[in-house]
């Protein structure tokens, strides 16, 4: 608010060198006739000179009487008004009078008699002083033409984003927001976290997980922290049409980034991963979890020890025999088998010989998801360190909206990793 005072204070003073037949400052104004006007009349200039006086003097009482003399004039000019307006807004501000203030300094806006410079501070002024007296539409307005003027700094579009959210306008903040967040990224800038956590936060207040789930990919494309990464990944758990494959591979990545923190979690990721034939993969995580300390409960303690004992009697029949079942894979005819295997060694960690696999399944027919097989492979590439690689099976994935997603998050994490 030191600064709305200042420069609301500013502005006004500038306009106030009073006496008869002298011009103030602002009689450089837009055109000439405006600066031929811009002449205190006889009549107003005692009341106006004492209004003055007694504003320096910080008698404000005496200099808003003063004011009140030349407001009750009958026959006084635009720019007396002018000045008045001027006064009257140099003392409000003072008293921090800030509604009366707003409107006074307001009236000289467009009256023709401020300077393109003065015209130009006084918008950025009355945004301010508009926010900070709750009057969010004017603070809008304001800040809006400040903004298309090319003369907003950073707190600008920021006063005006709030304004929008605080007046509970979600959609306007949302739309003003990513206007703004988009026009910086064209220019080689990277969006400021206060804006994109505003969006969210819009998106959040409408119950609109579409929005706050593509808010949050955002986020972790710009500033992937751990929670940011954790709200992503736990909303694609919430959405709705998620099967037991889809669920499987959003649990992967949330492994992958180290941001799964529920033991339901572990428990469900490792069950579905058993399920899928992928049993290394199942002791790997609850491993994982036991380390950690995730299951605290006595009874989940004992569940998960014996699903953590199941996984690890399939893992080692899975493993003894699975460079065996690799060969018989390689020689058949159709693809889906050699990305089968190439999911066990990933469980394993096997990483180069997954790729392997799954590139072979991938160069015959009869693959019936190339979307999850690519994902796969894109996984198998970044797990041995091969991320240009990783990028295209990523990108490969098509045809699966939800796949695709996760493709896409992926490929993120791997640009990040």
């Amino acid at each position: 608010m030191k600064l709305t005072v200042r420069m609301l204070a500013a502005t006004a003073a500038s306009a106030i060198l009073l006496g008869a037949g002298l011009s103030s400052p602002v009689a450089r104004a837009a055109d000439d006739k405006k600066a031929a006007e811009a002449k205190v009349s006889k009549a107003a200039s005692k009341p106006l000179k004492t209004a003055k006086d007694a504003a320096d003097a910080k008698k404000y009482p005496e200099a808003l009487a003063a004011l009140k003399e030349v407001e009750a004039l009958p026959d006084k000019t635009p720019y007396d008004t002018h000045v008045m307006n001027e006064l009257y807004g140099f003392v409000y501000v003072r008293t921090q009078q800030y509604p009366e203030a707003a409107k006074a300094l307001e009236a000289g806006l467009t009256d023709g008699f401020l300077t393109e410079a003065d015209a130009a501070n006084r918008l950025k002024a009355l945004a301010q002083v508009n926010y900070q007296i709750k009057n969010y539409d004017k603070a809008i307005e304001f800040g809006d033409k400040v903004i298309k003027a090319g003369q907003a700094d950073d707190d600008m579009v920021t006063l005006v984003s709030q304004a929008y959210y605080i007046k509970g306008d979600y959609p306007g903040t949302i739309k003003f927001v990513q206007e703004y967040n988009e026009g910086q990224i064209k220019a080689g800038k990277i969006p400021k976290e206060q804006s994109l956590n505003l969006v969210l936060s819009s998106c959040l207040k409408q119950d609109d997980n579409d929005c706050a789930t593509k808010a949050l990919e955002r986020m972790v494309s710009y500033y992937p922290k751990p929670d940011y990464w954790q709200n992503l990944l736990y909303s694609l758990f919430q959405q709705e049409g998620q099967t037991d494959k889809s669920l499987l591979q959003v649990y992967r990545l949330a492994a992958d980034v180290d941001v799964l923190k529920r033991p339901d979690d572990y428990t469900e990721y490792a069950q579905l991963a058993i399920e899928a034939g992928s049993p290394g993969e199942a002791q790997s995580i609850l491993e994982k979890g036991m380390a950690k300390n995730i299951f605290t409960d006595p009874k989940l303690i004992d569940r998960n020890k014996r699903l953590l004992e199941n996984a690890k009697k399939q893992a080692d029949q899975d493993r003894a025999g699975l460079d065996k079942i690799a060969k018989d894979a390689a020689a058949g005819k159709t693809g889906d088998k050699d990305v089968s295997i190439g999911l066990a060694y990933i469980g394993y960690k096997q990483y180069d010989k997954a790729i392997e696999a799954i590139t072979r399944g991938l160069s015959k027919p009869g693959v019936q998801n190339l979307g999850e097989a690519n994902l796969l492979l894109g996984i198998a590439q970044l797990g041995a360190g091969h991320k240009e690689e990783a990028q295209k099976a990523f990108s490969a994935v098509k045809g699966d909206a939800k796949l695709e997603r996760i493709a896409n998050l992926w490929s993120l994490h791997a640009r990040q990793a």
